[in-house]
């Protein structure tokens, strides 16, 4: 399988130096996404966590209310990237429920999620 990453060296950031940067809310920091796509105006974001890897307070917020945007669908996949692409679980950020909500599973059903957005997009105009 080829790395389709446009940056196959990226690490992880770190945001350590950033800790405390708001008084009044110190553990205030960034979260970084995994994936985004954009067509026509139109956002599908995809946030990976490994099988057994929580998704934390900040980071739930952060995908629901960022669900909540016009034009913007949010995914959650559990699974990796290690060997090939493996997709456990796909979650649909559904802002107006408490939880995701299970689409299934399986590299098709995010292909085919994926797909789906991309065909719903690019009919809208800009």
């Amino acid at each position: 399988m080829t790395n389709a990453m446009r940056n196959p060296d990226a690490k992880h950031k770190d945001f350590g130096a950033l800790i405390g940067l708001i008084p009044a809310n110190p553990r205030f920091l960034p979260s970084d996404i995994d994936m985004v796509y954009e067509r026509n105006g139109c956002f599908l974001f995809g946030e990976w966590k490994r099988n057994g890897e929580a998704l934390g307070g900040g980071q739930r917020i952060l995908l629901r209310k960022l669900a909540m945007q016009p034009r913007t669908v949010v995914l959650l996949i559990v699974g990796d990237t290690d060997n090939g692409m493996n997709v456990d679980e796909l979650y649909y950020i559904d802002p107006s429920e408490k939880d995701p909500v299970l689409l299934g599973g399986g590299i098709e059903t995010l292909k085919a999620t994926i797909s789906e957005w991309y065909e719903a997009a690019n009919k809208v105009n800009r």
